[in-house]
């Protein structure tokens, strides 16, 4: 796991979900500028016309929760839903366990759960999803995600495991290190800040 490095001792984590406009990132960068403050870490998409926008923000200076919102959220805009949340910062527990990044690609007929059944097995396996895209295009779903796999598993009894699930819910479904896949599909992994997901 990254360990983040706040420009400043006071951090929040600042997630701000919005209608997609032009400017939103511009709006929400001037006020954190306007107080004095830090972008240490973002990451930033649009889904279906709806803007999500998360951050790592720090300040030299303990602020009011309530008043970093206000600065943030603007004046109310009855043409556009805009939501902001802030929570206080905190650095995570360092884990023991050594992994390696792996990307999960699958694609087959759109079914009730299929998200879940995926993610729960990963979950049992110990295995962390970091990054995660998923759409729907007729009756066809494809979902990729930016696992970290822990050493300790084998990659191919892992690869057949997950085949299996695939073939009983007819998907076709693939596990490939990080590095191969970015080289051979040259698809964006955002934290890792290399090339977009092309779909």
């Amino acid at each position: 796991m990254k360990t983040v490095d706040n420009r400043f001792k006071h951090a929040y984590v600042l997630n701000v979900m919005a209608d997609d406009r032009p400017g939103i990132v511009a709006s929400v960068t001037k006020a954190i500028s306007r107080l004095e403050g830090n972008i240490d870490a973002c990451s930033q998409t649009v889904l279906h016309g709806y803007f999500t926008l998360i951050m790592v923000v720090s300040f030299p200076r303990q602020l009011d929760t309530e008043d970093l919102l206000r600065e943030v959220a603007g004046p109310p805009d009855k043409h556009s839903n805009f939501r902001v949340q802030l929570m206080p910062f905190h650095l995570p527990k360092a884990s023991k366990e050594k992994y390696d990044s792996f990307v999960i690609t699958a694609f087959g007929p759109d079914r009730e759960g299929i998200v879940l059944r995926f993610s729960r097995v990963l979950a049992d396996k110990g295995i962390n999803i970091v990054d995660l895209f998923g759409d729907r295009t007729g009756e066809q779903f494809v979902l990729i995600g930016q696992l970290q796999v822990p050493k300790r598993w084998d990659i191919a009894m892992l690869q057949a495991d997950l085949e299996q699930i695939g073939r009983e819910s007819g998907y076709t479904v693939r596990l490939q290190h990080e590095d191969v896949f970015v080289a051979t599909n040259q698809l964006r992994l955002p934290s890792q800040h290399k090339s977009l997901p092309v779909t």
